[in-house]
């Protein structure tokens, strides 16, 4: 879910309807300068209130740069690419674990500030998520709420997710 420009209590009202336990922020800096309800202590402080959990995983966040030798060629967007190469780093790795982790525990749901999942690094998430057997949906507003769909050209090579066009997918 990206939180967007949109209000806490919309944010919250999304959440709730979903049954939402657990919130994972996915930013790689958990604040926002022009909607501050979205920084980190108010938004736990928010979430809370509602008993949903609060967890930053830094490891998961965007921004990522992209290898010289990256193998995921078919991702036009560098941000996009640089983000699929970072999925193969012990960080990234070890904050994937945490997100499984909870997710397998409570209805968890991931944010970051980009509204538009399909442009976001929630996307390349969202295909790991998928590849590893998870239903993944996506919290567009109160009441909606859409299925992922994985993108075309990742496919599973040696447990990583590749975005190279090949052929063969798996997703």
């Amino acid at each position: 879910m990206g939180h967007g420009a949109r209000s806490i209590e919309e944010f919250l009202a999304t959440l709730e309807q979903a049954g939402i336990e657990a919130l994972v922020d996915i930013r790689t800096a958990p604040g926002s300068r022009k909607h501050p309800h979205f920084g980190r202590d108010a938004l736990a402080e928010a979430l809370g209130g509602k008993g949903i959990r609060y967890l930053h995983l830094k490891g998961l966040g965007g921004f990522r740069r992209t290898l010289a030798d990256s193998p995921n060629v078919a991702l036009r967007s560098s941000a996009f690419r640089g983000y699929a190469d970072h999925m193969a780093s012990e960080e990234f790795a070890h904050a994937y674990r945490e997100l499984v982790e909870t997710a397998t525990a409570e209805t968890t749901a991931c944010m970051c500030a980009e509204t538009l999942w399909w442009r976001c690094h929630r996307r390349i998430l969202s295909d790991r998520l998928a590849a590893d057997g998870w239903e993944v949906l996506h919290l567009m507003k109160p009441g909606e709420i859409l299925p992922h769909r994985p993108s075309p050209e990742a496919r599973l090579q040696g447990g990583l997710l590749i975005y190279d066009g090949a052929a063969a997918r798996l997703l």
